[in-house]
């Protein structure tokens, strides 16, 4: 850890992760034009693990703590992720709604240690919901309740690969999720066998063209190896008060991607539950830095 502010070189390294997981959401869209999303997702986590599993070494945790985040992150986070966005709520709205995440984390940290909430959670949250309930209220063809619900338990299960990776401090994040990937592939596969079908799985193979393909290496290599990759290395270089914020941009990105790219349209609603999210999580993120720089500036 060198300094607190960020050189031009890191600073555009952190602003192309946050762009890549940010426009994700738009490349995913690509994908499930051919692609199931079951069998979508089976891809993703087989190609992120393959063939970076044979060039980094097993991080040192129990087969069990892999198990659960490559479950809850691989089949809980990314396959709902991918049924909701295939029919039922548009790119930049799942890149919004997913950043919920955030508050299921801190639900799930206090339940564990017993950390009393603190109020300005509760007005955090008070707005992020306050931004939810708009979207449930102008649910259309492109965003529905269904929707809605895949991307919050996608955001839940999330917030519960977070906690079981918080388990095991220290440990090669890129590695981890890698090999975490292991676990990841099976019940996807299995599920999208039995819901999807191997004729419908094969048809979307046979489908897909050097657009979709792109999508799903997007997702693995650049989505996932050199997002973890590159935020790790500036998380060893930076404290976590200057790197993590920066990801406050990713549904930024998300949205402005999805309505240049797709033509999204951002109506008046739209925007409002958007600065509400956003609000929420801003408050959620910059309010504990405020209370510490207070008593320094007086």
């Amino acid at each position: 850890m060198t300094s607190n502010a960020l050189t031009w070189r890191a600073a555009l390294l952190a602003l192309a992760v946050v762009a890549v997981w940010g426009t994700n959401f738009v490349v995913i869209k690509v994908a499930l034009a051919d692609l199931p999303p079951l069998l979508f997702a089976t891809l993703r986590f087989t190609f992120a693990l393959l063939p970076a599993v044979l060039f980094l070494r097993k991080p040192d945790v129990p087969w069990r703590n892999l198990a659960a985040y490559g479950v809850l992150i691989g089949l809980g986070q990314f396959g709902m992720l991918y049924i909701a966005m295939q029919h039922d709520i548009s790119p930049g709205l799942a890149s919004l709604v997913v950043q919920v995440q955030v508050f299921f984390t801190i639900g799930l940290s206090m339940w564990l240690t017993r950390e009393r909430v603190k109020r300005f959670q509760v007005a955090a949250l008070v707005l992020a919901t306050a931004g939810l309930a708009i979207i449930l209220l102008h649910t259309d063809g492109s965003t529905t309740p269904l929707g809605l619900g895949l991307v919050l338990i996608a955001a839940a299960s999330w917030a519960g690969g977070n906690m079981v990776q918080r388990a095991t401090p220290g440990v090669n994040s890129l590695a981890y999720v890698v090999w975490a990937s292991l676990f990841s592939i099976p019940p996807l596969l299995i599920l999208s066998l039995v819901f999807e079908g191997p004729q419908r799985m094969l048809l979307g193979v046979q489908n897909a063209d050097l657009a979709t393909w792109g999508a799903v290496l997007w997702q693995s290599v650049g989505n996932t190896l050199f997002g973890y990759a590159a935020w790790g290395w500036l998380l060893a270089r930076y404290p976590a008060a200057t790197i993590s914020p920066l990801a406050f941009f990713v549904p930024v990105f998300g949205m402005a991607a999805s309505a240049v790219l797709l033509n999204e349209p951002m109506q008046d609603w739209k925007l409002t539950a958007a600065g509400l999210v956003l609000g929420g999580l801003a408050l959620n993120m910059f309010w504990p830095m405020l209370r510490r720089r207070a008593p320094q500036a007086s």
